[in-house]
């Protein structure tokens, strides 16, 4: 070859700029039941039936996992968390939204943790439950009562009991079993947009989630606290003022031991939900969660249980409830596996706690009255990929 040739090739290669190369990842879970919902206790009246069979997702979903190793320890990192509804057809975003569960951009560091931006569960979920993790019925959960206040209208949910919007996060490195968790919304209980710039100062919504974690071989405790206020008003959520505002303030703690194949946990979480000031509920669940798993067998029972509610509206009269929820899940491989699941709520006659995601992936006509009992059982299919 030319020297000349030569030169000119290797000065080409040499001026062409390296550059690190993003992996992407591609995993995720599609977990669908068939479902038998009853109603007992009081049924409310009007109901043409007091039962219904039905296919349910169990929040499937496609997860796209991004990293760029940017050198020294630090790390470009993204995750776009499609849920979809294999059992729906409807148009998105209702059923099919894109980037609706844990999505979101950051730097990861080896050093001083990972910092992210966008959607997130927060506080919510803190049971150490393990019954929906496989092909156990997501709405068997104790969620179900754990991250749920009474109203007087339709029940609010705790920390949303699902992503909170608008978030930017910390997540400590681990420190030899202990994690530490720091997170603030400018919105977090809203759908997606901000109102700051047509509200007085003094109303503008923010959330703000503290957890820490210490995890050891066989036992892990953990804590979090939660306290969020909507932008402006939120009419939608009681019916005492005009012109209500609602702020929630919330405490979880947590714990599990192991013992070869056994796994007993506990976990508590208090509550209180406030419209312009007014405190519309107040309440402590704590939970019981138990599991044994031998070879492919897998068997699950919690015990969970909603204490009275001690804001001025219920007087402390009948809003206990209790959940008992009991799954067997066989493994047919690493991936695959099969269950059924068997659950009731127990509501006194002024709690109408309903199962988690039991109208929201399944039937809005399924939600509970007051004083009644909702009893599910499911078999579920779950695959991961």
């Amino acid at each position: 070859m030319n020297k000349k040739l030569l030169a000119a090739a290797v000065a080409s290669a040499l001026a062409v700029p390296v550059t690190a190369s993003a992996q992407v990842a591609i995993s995720g879970i599609f977990k669908v039941g068939i479902s038998n919902i009853s109603m007992g206790g009081t049924v409310t009246p009007g109901r043409a039936n007091d039962s219904q069979i039905r296919v349910d997702d169990n929040s499937s979903r496609i997860l796209f996992n991004v990293t760029e190793d940017l050198g020294g320890g630090l790390a470009a990192i993204g995750q776009l968390d499609l849920r979809f509804a294999p059992d729906q057809a409807g148009a998105a975003p209702a059923n099919n939204p894109i980037g609706s569960g844990n999505t979101y951009v950051g730097l990861r560091s080896t050093s001083w943790g990972t910092v992210s931006l966008g959607r997130w569960d927060l506080h919510y979920g803190k049971q150490p439950e393990d019954l929906a993790a496989k092909a156990g019925a997501l709405m068997a959960s104790s969620t179900s009562l754990m991250d749920y206040q009474l109203s007087s209208g339709a029940n609010v949910a705790v920390a949303n009991a699902t992503r909170t919007a608008n978030v930017i996060k910390w997540d400590s490195p681990n420190w030899g079993g202990l994690a530490l968790t720091a997170a603030y919304s400018t919105s977090p209980l809203a759908a997606s947009s901000e109102g700051d710039m047509g509200v007085a100062p003094s109303a503008d919504g923010m959330g703000m989630n503290f957890a820490a974690a210490y995890t050891a071989a066989n036992w892990q405790v953990g804590a979090s606290m939660w306290e969020a206020e909507t932008e402006a008003v939120n009419t939608a959520t009681t019916s005492l003022t005009a012109n209500p505002r609602l702020e929630q303030s919330s405490q979880s703690f947590w714990g599990y031991m192991r013992f070869g194949g056994f796994k007993v946990g506990v976990g508590a979480n208090t509550a209180e939900l406030k419209n312009a000031g007014v405190v519309v509920s107040d309440r402590m669940t704590f939970t019981v969660p138990v599991s044994y798993t031998v070879g492919p067998n897998n068997f699950y029972l919690t015990y969970t249980m909603a204490g009275e509610d001690d804001a001025a509206q219920f007087a402390n009269t009948a809003t206990e409830a209790t959940m008992i929820s009991a799954a067997y899940v066989y493994d047919l491989s690493k991936r695959t596996s099969v269950g059924i699941t068997y659950s009731m709520i127990d509501n006194d006659a002024n709690a109408n706690y309903n199962f988690f995601t039991g109208t929201s992936l399944g039937s809005p006509d399924a939600a509970t009255g007051r004083g009644e009992d909702p009893t599910l059982i499911q078999f579920t299919l779950r695959h991961a990929f």
